[in-house]
């Protein structure tokens, strides 16, 4: 089939939308190929056509679990075999799953980058004829980009299993020192990007300096019909704010990745339907959400950079109407921004004092614990120590980050069993061991395959069809493994933690100083970028964003706050561009006072001079001496 019949095929569109089809032909083509699109600019197509397109498997790495989920569930939903290797899963299904992608016709294997790293991997993916490494949120390679992830370095090392398979790597916040190091770390052969504009023209990009955040949010949820998000840097505010909302009318929930996953999957479900108008949420909500028509994105706390807030916020409008993301700041922003930059690099000795709690935690001897995966409740293990979250929490990051150990993000995985033994001995089993018959034959009745590998079970529904609690269908399943017949792994949603070497000493936990400063240092600049966004009163909002991401040469939107502003003069761009021009040049040579600075621009009516100097001055960029001159404003 060509790439155009497998897309009307499997995702019912008859064209492609603009560079995917470019991206696809440069990896058919066998080149490495790194694609700069924006969220919702649809990423996820651009590898999995030429999959489809190719014989063999791709090879997806993604760092989040939850991610992996939803792409793994709507391919299977279009009748394409995929599947996901993730820590939630324990060594024999591991073990089946990797056999299954070496030797059946799975044609998507997704995997995070510290799966990959494991011997087990590395010996099965060699065996696998793969066509394609697609590596998705690429920017999580660079050290200069906002999410650096250490684990992504060992990616390249796909390379020595099969040298001739291009990679994809796949970004939608990256800037142009990041895209270079992207390629680089991927070992790319030659330099191959390609890049969709960033610029979401229907998209107004609105900063409001605004003391009281609540009412205005009202405001804007009741003027502005349709889908909202609200993002917020706390659990608790969701709760707040989504009932303010709720009492001022609005139709609102909340969300968090501390609720459990069914009921994050409830909310969710119910605010993609349209049943809720309003979700308000961390930054735990959005990443493979697809809803086109969210109408305003509403952030009431400052993100940390601005690629987290160009991410975020282009989920607003993504088919392409107009809409609106909206960011609501004050003075205490700043403060509290910069309280976030010295949490989040606590002292080494506080990173070595978490590292310590965390093997006495686990109960982990020295010398002991390498590749050990444990759950892990962040709250229970702060309340224990009396420990800051989130304190332990970048402690963490910094020791992954330093590969003494790696988190996972929680997600829920469903309960799942596996038969260890063939029919004959279950058989056999069976008449020998009559109190377990009946709920043998029950299982053999619901669920088919589990003799080929591990199946999802419900233990509420087989208690139902027996009349059994589910504690009691839990005590038998376990029964049953102990006495060898089957393998259970019960349903989980925590969080995890994998040891990645022996545990050492405390005092002998390594935190490179050259790389702590470097990343405060990027961190801190991050941050500059993130206010300097929010102070400026002197350029369009999307030209600000887009020269962030390297595009030099666009044009104002003409919609956001700074361009409505703008319009208002009711000059053309050059006009404005040729008087301020004059001004700034004027005033750097001598402070004049308005009429003497009137007089001296040329090629500009009086009253057109005058709005430009009047605007100039609303928005400081000429400002008065003592002496009633005026000065611009360096």
């Amino acid at each position: 089939m060509t790439i155009q019949q497998i897309l009307l095929r499997h995702w019912g569109h008859a064209h492609f939308r603009p560079l995917q089809e470019d991206i696809i032909h440069a990896v058919l083509a066998g080149n490495d190929t790194l694609a700069l699109m924006p969220t919702g600019g649809g990423k996820s197509i651009c590898f999995q056509v030429p999959a489809m397109a190719k014989e063999g498997i791709c090879i997806v790495i993604s760092p989040l679990i939850a991610l992996m989920k939803d792409q793994v569930e709507n391919l299977k939903a279009k009748g394409i075999q995929a599947m996901s290797i993730t820590s939630a899963m324990n060594k024999r299904e591991i073990d089946i799953a990797f056999d299954n992608c070496v030797h059946g016709n799975y044609k998507f294997l997704y995997l995070s980058p510290e799966r990959l790293a494991t011997d087990i991997a590395r010996v099965r993916i060699r065996k696998m004829n793969v066509n394609l490494v697609a590596v998705d949120e690429a920017h999580c390679i660079s050290q200069w980009g906002y999410d650096f992830r250490p684990s992504y370095m060992k990616i390249a090392d796909l390379r020595d299993l099969h040298p001739n398979v291009p990679i994809l790597a796949l970004t939608a916040t990256a800037t142009p020192e990041v895209a270079i190091d992207i390629q680089k770390k991927l070992l790319f052969k030659k330099e191959n990007l390609l890049r969709k504009s960033f610029e979401r023209k229907n998209l107004a990009y609105m900063v409001i300096k605004e003391e009281d955040k609540m009412n205005r949010l009202l405001k804007i949820a009741t003027k502005i019909n349709g889908s909202g998000i609200v993002y917020v840097r706390s659990r608790k505010k969701t709760l707040d704010i989504a009932d303010f909302l709720h009492r001022g009318k609005v139709s609102a929930d909340f969300y968090h990745a501390g609720l459990e996953a069914h009921v994050r999957d409830a909310k969710q479900e119910a605010w993609i339907k349209n049943q809720t108008r309003v979700i308000v949420c961390t930054n735990a909500f959005g990443m493979g959400i697809d809803k086109p028509d969210v109408r305003f994105v509403v952030h009431l706390d400052l993100p940390d950079c601005l690629e987290a807030y160009f991410q975020e916020a282009g989920r607003a409008g993504r088919d392409e109407e107009k809409s609106f993301a909206i960011l609501l700041h004050n003075d205490s922003d700043k403060i509290e921004m910069d309280h976030n930059l010295k949490m989040s690099f606590p002292p080494v000795e506080e990173i070595r004092k978490v590292y310590q709690a965390l093997a006495n935690y686990f109960q982990i001897p020295i010398g002991a614990g390498q590749g050990s995966t444990f759950e892990f409740d962040l709250s229970d293990f702060c309340s224990h120590y009396s420990l800051n979250h989130l304190v332990v929490y970048n402690a963490l990051k910094f020791l992954e980050k330093e590969s003494y150990l790696s988190m996972t993000d929680a997600f829920f995985q469903p309960s799942r069993i596996h038969m260890t033994v063939n029919k004959e001995e279950i058989y056999k089993f069976q008449v020998e061991h009559t109190s377990y018959d009946e709920f043998i034959k029950l299982i053999l009745r619901s669920y088919s395959g589990v003799f080929d590998g591990y199946v999802k079970i419900a233990e509420q529904e087989l208690g139902k069809r027996i009349g059994k609690s589910v504690d009691e269908i839990r005590k038998l399943l376990s029964e049953l493994e102990k006495l060898q017949m089957l393998s259970y792994a019960p349903q989980t949603e925590k969080p995890k933690i994998t040891f990645l070497g022996e545990r050492v000493e405390a005092k002998n936990i390594y935190i490179s100083p050259e790389h702590y400063q470097t990343r405060k240092k990027k961190t801190e600049e991050r941050m500059n970028g993130m206010m300097n966004y929010v102070e400026s009163k002197t350029k369009c909002r999307s030209v600000m964003l887009l020269s962030y991401f390297g595009e030099t040469d666009s044009y104002r939107c003409g919609i956001c706050d700074f361009c409505l502003e703008r319009n208002k003069l009711e000059l053309s761009n050059l006009e404005f561009e040729n008087v301020t021009g004059q001004v700034k040049d004027i005033l750097a040579r001598n402070p004049l006072s308005l009429s003497e600075l009137v007089d001296a621009v040329k090629n500009s009516s009086e009253d057109k001079t005058i709005k430009v100097i009047q605007w100039l001055i609303d928005n400081e960029k000429i400002i008065q001496d003592g002496h009633h001159k005026l000065n611009w404003h360096r």
